[in-house]
Formats: C-alpha cells, sequence, structure tokens
C-alpha cells in the first residue's frame, strides 16, 4: 500500500484580502485621507503585511491582517463622516448666527 504524503497547499484567504482592499478604496473615496490619514495608514500597512504573509504561505496571519485592515479603514470611514458631520454642524451654526445678527440690524428680533 502507498500512501501519498502530500500537504496541499495552504488557501489564500483571498475573501478577507478582497474585503480589506474594498474596505480601503471606500475609505479613499470618502477622503479619509484628509480626516482619517493615520487609520487609512494603518490600514494599508496591515494589506501589506497580509499579502507578504500569503507570500510567506502564513495564512492564518494573513487572514488576521486582512481583517485587522478591513475593521481599520471603516474606523477610518466613521471618522470620516463623523468629521464631516461636524463641519457641516458648525457651518450651518455660523449661518443661523450670521442670520440672527442681520435680521438684529434690520430691527427684527428672533
Amino acid at each position: 500500500m502507498l500512501v501519498a504524503g502530500c500537504a496541499a497547499a495552504p488557501i489564500a484567504p483571498t475573501a478577507s484580502l478582497n474585503e480589506a482592499k474594498l474596505a480601503i478604496q471606500s475609505a479613499e473615496k470618502a477622503e479619509a485621507g484628509q480626516y482619517a490619514a493615520a487609520e487609512l495608514d494603518e490600514a494599508r500597512q496591515k494589506l501589506m503585511r497580509a499579502e507578504k504573509a500569503v507570500a510567506a504561505e502564513d495564512m492564518i496571519m494573513a487572514k488576521r491582517y486582512a481583517d485587522e485592515s478591513t475593521e481599520t479603514a471603516k474606523l477610518a470611514t466613521a471618522r470620516t463622516e463623523a468629521a464631516k458631520a461636524v463641519a457641516i454642524n458648525q457651518e450651518m451654526s455660523r449661518g443661523a448666527k450670521a442670520l440672527i445678527e442681520e435680521m438684529q440690524r434690520a430691527g427684527t428680533q428672533p
């Protein structure tokens, strides 16, 4: 009886890598480079580590880095959205204040 001792090559976490890439692209489109640059850079670094782990056939670490990249990119997107919301709120407050001042100059009280 002959027993084959060949082990199958480890399977790359393609879905996790693709999800990380999409999350980074989404963060870039949301302008995270302007509002959450540190988080976006960290997501990119983790994706690069994941790709290096794939090359080294360490699929467990590759998946871990890819998943961390995804979550970090999502954090970058969330921080970007929060920063944009704050900026819009500040602009609206300035507009309301200017309107109140204009109404007071015209003799109309709010």
